[in-house]
């Protein structure tokens, strides 16, 4: 299908509420078909780039801008399969996340109600035993401490910090969530409630809230593959450009 309608970048700039420039460096990247030039060299773009610019910028809401930049440069690429590949890994990945979730909420619902487990010996372990014990790097348990997450206490005379039992505990949680794509902010509550209450409600909470933002992503997503099906059905694998013409504005 040819392009009948011409359009400046500052035409198309205005649709997506970006620069000239960004468009231009949309162009360059591939993120929408090669334009025609006219003799000086100005760009001459038409109804397939705004396809595909509106098809980008509903891709990146759900997909995210390297995504959605990945799956338009893939398509202008001609390869078709390729592109819808990522959409599908796109969704993939989604979908584990969700499963993610799920098994993560089982495991948190049973850590959090049980009593701490007790540490191989007594006394309390030092950080480096505890990173041993979680499969993770001590900085990592430096970093939650820095958070606030974290407060184990310190061992008379050395200044090391110790763990008992309940730091474990906390320890497992923070690693658990943070596994589970969940921002300190999200985990603090999570903690705060078990240290006061012995309860999970806030911890059932920051679950639901998780998956209610999977399902708005989700939405979100089919929004975008939505807009990718309505370019690829009006202009195919590879949108042609619009022919050279007298100079004009680009």
């Amino acid at each position: 299908m040819t392009n009948d309608r011409r359009l400046r970048p500052v035409d198309l700039a205005r649709l997506a509420g970006v620069s000239a420039q960004q468009i231009r460096n949309y162009e360059d990247a591939g993120v929408l078909p090669p334009a025609a030039r006219t003799p000086s060299g100005y760009r001459v773009f038409g109804e397939a780039h705004r396809g595909a610019l509106l098809a980008y910028r509903a891709l990146m809401r759900g997909y995210g801008p390297v995504t959605a930049a990945g799956i338009m440069r893939t398509l202008h690429a001609g390869d078709v399969p390729g592109a819808l590949a990522l959409v599908d890994a796109a969704h993939a990945a989604l979908h584990e996340e969700r499963v993610s979730l799920r098994a993560a909420s089982e495991a948190l619902e049973l850590l959090a109600l049980a009593p701490p487990a007790p540490l191989p010996r007594s006394g309390g372990l030092r950080i480096g035993e505890v990173a041993v014990l979680l499969g993770v790097r001590t900085s990592a348990l430096r970093v939650w401490e820095g958070a606030g997450l974290l407060s184990p206490g310190r061992e008379r005379g050395t200044g090391y910090r110790i763990y008992e039992p309940a730091d474990v505990r906390d320890a497992r949680l923070v690693h658990t969530l943070r596994r589970s794509h969940y921002l300190f902010d999200q985990i603090r509550p999570v903690l705060e409630g078990l240290r006061r209450e012995g309860s999970s409600a806030a911890l059932r909470a920051a679950v639901a809230a998780r998956g209610r933002a999977l399902t708005a992503r989700s939405r979100v997503m089919i929004e975008g593959a939505a807009a990718l099906h309505a370019y690829l059905d009006r202009f195919g694998p590879a949108a042609p450009a619009t022919g050279p013409t007298s100079d004009g504005q680009g």
